[in-house]
């Protein structure tokens, strides 16, 4: 086999890689979650919710094919099991558990919220640890895909009124501390 010469130690190729498989296996997991609520999900919000977890996890879908081609890229082997995606992933599992909608909604912006904090995280370890830019490039596109996530999620569920201008309405709005 030709050695891989884009650079990067083989170290600080295999540290990158390590981050981008626990991408993948965070990114699998919030995947499968995404599809059984979208499966599940029943009430006032069903058309709602079921067409946005589509678009959700059709984004996600091509979201890891990209992760696990970026780990091919730099000559590693994505994980590629659901007992390895579970043994790396930081997103966990609430097997045999129907949540109702909303609860749903907030398990979902947990899980996007924490892969925004990894993502975060992996960015600056593959740009100051492993000097990949090109990486902390690539997982940044992937942040702010889940920020987005997470936002659309959260509005759902947060259901506050705002005024025109985007504040609080007076009886809602809290007073600063020390005013």
């Amino acid at each position: 086999m030709r050695a891989i010469n884009i650079g990067l130690t083989e170290e600080q190729r295999q540290g990158v890689i390590n981050l981008l498989n626990q991408d993948l296996a965070d990114s699998y997991v919030v995947l499968v979650k995404t599809k059984k609520y979208h499966w599940d999900v029943v009430g006032p919000q069903f058309r709602s919710l079921h067409e946005l977890w589509e678009e959700h996890y059709e984004k996600l879908t091509l979201n890891i094919d990209a992760l696990a081609e970026r780990v091919r890229a730099l000559g590693g082997y994505p994980v590629g099991s659901m007992e390895g995606f579970l043994k790396i992933a930081t997103i966990k599992e609430h097997a045999g558990n129907v949540p109702t909608a909303t609860e749903m909604v907030a398990n979902l912006v947990e899980d996007h919220e924490q892969i925004v904090r990894n993502l975060r995280e992996h960015v600056d370890q593959s740009d100051e640890n492993f000097h990949d830019q090109g990486t902390a490039d690539f997982l940044t596109g992937l942040m702010e895909e889940h920020e987005e996530i997470a936002w659309m999620l959260r509005s759902f569920i947060e259901g506050q009124p705002v005024e025109p201008n985007g504040t609080k309405p007076a009886a809602e709005a809290k007073t600063p501390i020390g005013v």
